[in-house]
């Protein structure tokens, strides 16, 4: 209906109804308001929801498979495509005489180049046999079947003779038409089948090559087939790890060589937990190189860093790789002898301490005998376990006296209460006196032997744990010569080095330990006076230089590179303790732990087969010689005399006390008094009044 208004009636308006016209309503309804556009929150439900589906754990499994089986088929495939051409070409002897050629083997390359001729003209030859063949198939084939059809009617004619039958003579020949007629029938039915399966089965031919030679990428392997999970070592790892070092020269040489390029390598042994190879580099390649690129091979070999160690062994040109087995460095090496073996014995003389296992798992067993010994490394690594762990072994035998400073304080050494005649404990200034003191009573003990040299002499050993404290102290005596420091005025310095320079002879020797080491700490008269340097856990390349020398690092020591916290009481050792193959400059221990509940047990015991001692906290201070008072003693009314007859002179004065002196000495005496000696006539000289000058002011100094 439609609305028509009409006249108004008392003031409103009436609306008149009209029908809709009929073609009104046939008409269609009207198209609807598009809609308005979805918020941007549905896509970022939809990214999320793809997301989550990609990277969900059944998804992931699924890509490792495609991606495993697809790797297994295009892999297989490569090794048997390389495998034909091989057999088919003369690619394999282009090869080796590559190698030769790049190893220097002019005799093996003309060898392999000679059997390359054979094989081409093998191959020539049996190619122009083949051409030949048709020719002489026809000619057989004729033959064949001209026999072949006498045969079928001389066969057929006997039995129709002997039946009495003419049909008969055909028979042989229908039976012959049948049996092809019937193989027919059943190769084309078994060559249906076969044709169908025949791709499948060359497909899983080619899959299981590639399975067997794990072609697959490393991360979509299973577990057990990852070279990071303890994959044996082999020759074309090796060759691929080096190949991918980033030398250019090593990846050409390689690359030249093909698949020969494992004649670099030596045969991989086993050793202890894990192997060992020598690689022989091309020319062009230095030793240096490889060693600097430590921790990319080791990701190349599926390893950490601290699994592989590189050693330079006698052969020039040539790296020797130790590689260990995934998480083996990380296994404990069981107890110590000493805690293990109640009837332990030893021998200072001939004796070898069991400090731990090599790397190969072979005992580590060290010589202590006339050696000085520094181990150092960064705090808490072991070093006082490690160095304890020698002492309680040589406690062993009755026959050695130990004198100890433990500057750390806490304990370490206090089960060696009844063991040494003395034992120091404290951080302080006062123990680093009382340890120098000690130190200098060594001295003086190792001059008292020195003047009857052919007299027994126990074994006498100083130890010194937190040898830095020492070092680093700023106390002072009476007259004003400090007790610390590393130059020649120290005391505890000149001290270490005169038991470093004589000490030896006359079985005294000093073990000390250290932190942290710095030129200042640790002086370098004083560590290149040991003849085993050790090594824990260091920060630098430039600490590991002045703790192990820079010859075993240039032959492969590396403290530096061992892991903080993770390889406590392992140590690498330079030095003739440990027996060394030839042209090795180190080896690298993992030491025994022996806890302090463990050391004190076995304290116990080698303390029930010594004399007890009285053990000594401390050590008088020996009578105080005046050394300013001899040395113008020696020179008497001379203004001035050589500091070379003034040694003289104080040698005949007192053997005992300046037994050792050297000019250095001297001079280290005089100078912080302003009486050093001097140059005149281009000799060395003491003068008088210079000395008289220095006991006026020493007079002043007391007075006030």
């Amino acid at each position: 209906m439609t609305e028509t208004d009409v006249r108004p009636l008392n003031g409103h308006t009436l609306t008149k109804l009209h029908p809709i016209p009929p073609e009104v309503l046939d008409k269609a309804p009207a198209e609807p308001a598009p809609a308005k556009p979805r918020p941007a929150r549905l896509h970022v439900r939809t990214g999320q929801a793809v997301k989550r589906i990609a990277t969900h754990d059944r998804t992931r499994t699924v890509g490792h498979l495609a991606v495993r089986h697809t790797g297994y088929l295009v892999g297989g495939t490569r090794i048997v495509t390389r495998r034909a051409w091989d057999g088919r070409s003369a690619a394999r002897y282009e090869r080796m005489i590559r190698a030769a050629e790049a190893a220097g083997n002019l005799e093996e390359a003309k060898e392999w180049e000679e059997r390359g001729q054979q094989f081409r003209a093998q191959r020539h030859r049996r190619r122009m046999e083949l051409l030949a063949s048709p020719q002489q198939l026809a000619k057989s084939a004729l033959s064949g079947t001209a026999v072949g059809a006498g045969v079928l009617l001389g066969t057929g004619v006997a039995m129709a003779v002997a039946n009495g039958n003419i049909g008969d003579v055909l028979v042989p020949t229908l039976a012959l038409v049948d049996a092809i007629r019937w193989a027919v029938v059943i190769g084309t039915v078994v060559w249906g089948v076969t044709s169908m399966l025949l791709p499948w089965a060359a497909l899983g031919a080619l899959w299981a090559v590639g399975r067997h030679q794990h072609t697959a990428p490393d991360w979509a392997l299973p577990a057990k087939d990852r070279n990071g999970n303890g994959q044996a070592i082999t020759p074309s790892i090796v060759v691929t790890a080096m190949r991918d070092l980033g030398v250019a020269s090593l990846k050409k040489s390689i690359k030249e060589m093909g698949d020969v390029g494992a004649q670099m390598l030596s045969p991989i042994t086993i050793a202890g937990c894990g192997v060992e190879v020598d690689v022989h580099l091309p020319s062009g390649v230095s030793t240096e190189e490889i060693q600097n690129r430590r921790r990319k091979l080791a990701e190349n070999l599926n390893r950490h860093e601290h699994e592989v160690f590189i050693t330079i062994p006698p052969s020039p040109r040539t790296v020797r790789l130790w590689i260990a087995d995934s998480g083996a460095l990380d296994e404990p090496i069981g107890p110590s002898p000493l805690v293990t073996d109640p009837d332990t014995t030893a021998d200072y003389k001939t004796g070898r301490a069991p400090w731990g296992q090599d790397l190969r798992g072979d005992a580590a067993l060290i010589s202590l005998f006339q050696r000085m010994l520094l181990i150092t490394g960064l705090s808490n690594q072991g070093k006082t376990a490690s160095l304890r762990a020698l002492a309680l072994w040589l406690a062993f035998d009755p026959a050695v006296k130990f004198r100890i400073g433990d500057l750390k304080g806490i304990g370490d050494w206090g089960m060696f209460e009844g063991l040494a005649e003395v034992l120091i404990q404290g951080p302080t200034d006062e123990h680093v006196m009382d340890v120098t003191e000690m130190a200098e009573e060594a001295v003086r003990e190792m001059n008292r032997r020195l003047l009857a040299p052919s007299d027994p002499h126990p074994p006498l050993v100083v130890i010194i744990d937190e040898a830095q404290v020492a070092y680093g102290s700023a106390a002072v005596d009476e007259n004003k010569i400090p007790y610390g420091g590393s130059k020649n005025t120290s005391r505890y310095f000149r001290a270490i080095k005169a038991i470093h320079d004589q000490g030896r002879a006359v079985n005294v020797t000093t073990w000390e330990g250290t932190q942290d080491p710095t030129n200042e700490n640790l002086p370098k008269r004083s560590r290149e006076g040991n003849h085993i340097r050790a090594s824990l856990v260091l920060g630098t390349e430039a600490q590991a230089r002045m703790a192990v020398g820079d010859a075993a690092i240039d032959g492969g020591a590396a403290p530096h590179k061992l892991r903080q916290g993770l390889d406590k009481g392992t140590v690498v050792v330079a030095g003739d303790g440990l027996k060394l193959s030839a042209g090795q400059t180190s080896v690298t221990v993992r030491t025994h732990f022996i806890d302090e509940d463990q050391a004190k047990e076995i304290a116990a015991r080698a303390k029930e087969r010594r004399t007890t001692v009285a053990t000594r906290s401390a050590v008088p201070p020996a009578e105080r010689i005046d050394h300013l008072a001899d040395i113008i003693k020696v020179i008497g009314d001379e203004p001035r005399m050589r500091t070379q007859e003034v040694l003289h002179g104080l040698y005949e004065l007192n053997p005992a006390a300046y037994k050792g002196w050297t000019f250095a000495d001297l001079k280290a005496f005089l100078e912080p008094l302003g009486a050093e000696p001097y140059k005149t006539d281009g000799k060395m000289h003491v003068a008088l009044d210079r000395l008289t000058a220095a006991v006026l002011k020493r007079s002043d100094d007391e007075d006030e």
